[in-house]
């Protein structure tokens, strides 16, 4: 009987640099009260948020970018189409977000590191913009012409009244953390792994952008913006390691566990 080979170095964990569980766990479970907690901070500016939107679809359209109705009109030829993307919008976000964070936690503890930390330093960005600049969102702007999927057709996460809404702050469109998580599940996942369809994972942030942009949750700015945001965190983040890698060896110590690849 052939002997199975030796798995792939990136195939065995690194074990002495998986951090403990609960720590994590509580880390995370903070992370996502901060998110929350900020969003609903951010509710009540409902003039401004209204300003700038105008100002953001009058932008899009100075720039060229095409229409976000060109996009939801597709999804309106079809009402079980439009339910799946509404579906996709309130259900695959923070699933799909955390379930990476575990898969990572296991299989790859460095890269896990790593992803967590670019993932809270894009999501306290994200929050300061949404409390300095509130934002509505196009499915609000009469401008846009467009449809409220979520409410027309169901099923959404937001109430019905955004003002009143108790469970989340509607004027936070920019920037789309919904996209911002979903590129940054692809790049970690791309990082983390070698197989040669790697780049497949990219089909997530595009989807996300698809359904984001034709249930008009958000502007194409939205998305442009939590790019913008996530390649500074990324910079951020490898400086810091850098630094912290630098320290350490200046001091004549062993680098922490969790630094970037």
């Amino acid at each position: 009987m052939k002997a199975r080979s030796a798995p792939a170095a990136e195939d065995r964990p690194d074990l002495a640099s998986r951090p403990p569980l609960v720590r994590e766990l509580l880390l995370v479970a903070g992370l996502f009260l901060v998110y929350k907690c900020g969003r609903l901070l951010a509710a009540g500016e409902t003039t401004t948020a209204f300003h700038h939107a105008d100002g953001v679809w009058h932008a899009e359209r100075a720039l060229g970018l095409p229409d976000e109705g060109t996009v939801q009109s597709l999804l309106l030829h079809s009402d079980t189409l439009v339910r799946i993307a509404n579906t996709y919008y309130a259900t695959v976000h923070f699933p799909a977000t955390a379930l990476f964070l575990i898969w990572l936690y296991w299989r790859r503890p460095r890269h896990y590191l790593w992803s967590r930390r670019v993932l809270a330093v894009l999501t306290g960005a994200a929050l300061v913009l949404h409390l300095l600049v509130p934002l509505a969102p196009p499915r609000m702007l009469e401008a846009a012409g467009l449809v409220d999927t979520g409410q027309v057709y169901g099923p959404t996460v937001y109430g019905a009244t955004p003002e009143a809404d108790p469970l989340a702050n509607q004027f936070a469109a920019m920037p789309s953390l919904h996209f911002g998580w979903a590129l940054m599940v692809a790049v970690g996942l791309i990082a983390a792994t070698r197989s040669r369809w790697r780049y497949l994972w990219l089909l997530h942030p595009a989807l996300t952008l698809l359904v984001v942009v034709g249930t008009a949750n958000h502007y194409w700015l939205d998305a442009l913006a939590a790019t913008g945001l996530l390649a500074a965190a990324l910079a951020g983040v490898r400086l810091a390691e850098t630094a912290t890698s630098r320290g350490h060896h200046l001091l004549g110590h062993t680098p922490l566990p969790g630094g970037q690849r």
